[in-house]
């Protein structure tokens, strides 16, 4: 548990009256610490941001930008939990800890074995709504993937870590993947739209069956496709190494009855998406102390290391047969329409 004395802090600084119960931790992200916060005055939801990634040289330009993309989400209705404002901003400090507040949601994200059709419909249609905001013409510098794998390979064995042996028995793949990946982001359609980063199951709350967005400091401007096959794989059984092809074909062809018809190359994007193998380095940073500060922390990244490996082996194994359906699910809408 944090010091109580910060939350005492925050009540008074942001004028949010007494405490009224025992705060609690709620449990969700991997990166930053979110708690129950019951005052005289309502109920709230605090993340304490992750002071090692707050040092990150441009933490706090990617954060400006998704605050701003966040009122233009508000704007359009689009079903959010944002941030409140005090003093005018979002971002809040106090004693060199950073953080947001927002209103208490009472309501649950799904686990895997819970998400129907019908949930993967409402979120390929917001989703789209999301896409549909802004489209831009990306004339951004490709941004392309350099991970020396050989690097925490060596500082794995001389730490004589946990995570050596599946990164050494797994790096030709990490070094093809990383390949095939930058050469895919040349082909890639240079198209941006506003897009979330972070709408898997877990940041989605249901409350009567409706959804609330949370954990929007992801948002970006980014390719509206990779998101689009990132987000798909995430609600239909991917997490859980189980891609569900009728769930698939219920949220692609959903988003598409928003958004409207497009011609893409999937194996394109299939190699594109290398959101996972950044993620796969963040941990082992983590594991291997290189960016964390605690004990709790760096055996966290260590069994996300373990399993992030396995959605890479996994994600190998359905290649074809995913592609081939996206193809096909795309196509026929594109003839439909």
């Amino acid at each position: 548990m944090e010091d109580l004395k910060l939350f005492d802090d925050i009540c008074a600084v942001l004028n949010l009256g007494k405490i009224k119960r025992k705060i609690k931790s709620v449990s969700g992200g991997y990166m930053h610490k979110m708690y129950y916060l019951c005052t005289e005055k309502g109920e709230y939801a605090v993340k304490l941001l992750n002071p090692v990634i707050m040092k990150r040289s441009d933490v706090f330009e990617n954060y400006r930008i998704a605050e701003e993309l966040e009122y233009k989400l508000e704007k359009a209705d689009l079903p959010i939990v944002a941030a409140l404002e005090f003093n005018g901003t979002k971002m809040q400090c106090i004693d060199n800890q950073y953080f947001y507040v927002f209103n208490w949601v009472n309501g649950k994200s799904l686990k895997n074995n819970k998400i129907s059709k019908k949930h993967c419909e409402i979120i390929g249609q917001i989703l789209a709504r999301i896409h549909k905001l802004e489209s831009l013409t990306s004339e951004d510098e490709i941004k392309k993937l350099n991970i020396d794998w050989d690097l925490y390979i060596s500082k794995a064995c001389k730490q004589n870590s946990k995570i050596s042996k599946t990164l050494i028995n797994n790096r030709e793949i990490l070094y093809e993947y990383q390949d095939k990946g930058n050469a895919a982001l040349e082909k890639l359609h240079k198209i941006k739209t506003i897009c979330n980063g972070d709408m898997d199951s877990k940041n989605v709350l249901w409350v009567d069956g409706k959804p609330q967005i949370i954990d929007l400091e992801s948002l970006s401007y980014s390719n509206p496709y990779v998101e689009l096959f990132q987000l798909a794989l995430c609600w239909c059984g991917y997490e859980s190494c189980s891609l569900k092809y009728d769930l698939l074909e219920a949220f692609v062809r959903a988003y598409i009855d928003k958004y409207g018809p497009f011609e893409i190359d999937w194996d394109t994007v299939f190699y594109s998406n290398l959101g996972r193998l950044e993620w796969l380095e963040y941990n082992i940073k983590r594991a291997l102390f290189i960016e964390c500060n605690n004990k709790k922390e760096q055996k966290l990244g260590a069994e996300q290391v373990k399993e992030t490996m396995k959605h890479i082996l996994y994600y190998d194994k359905i290649h074809y047969d995913l592609v081939n359906r996206l193809h096909s699910i795309t196509k026929s809408n594109f003839t439909n329409k």
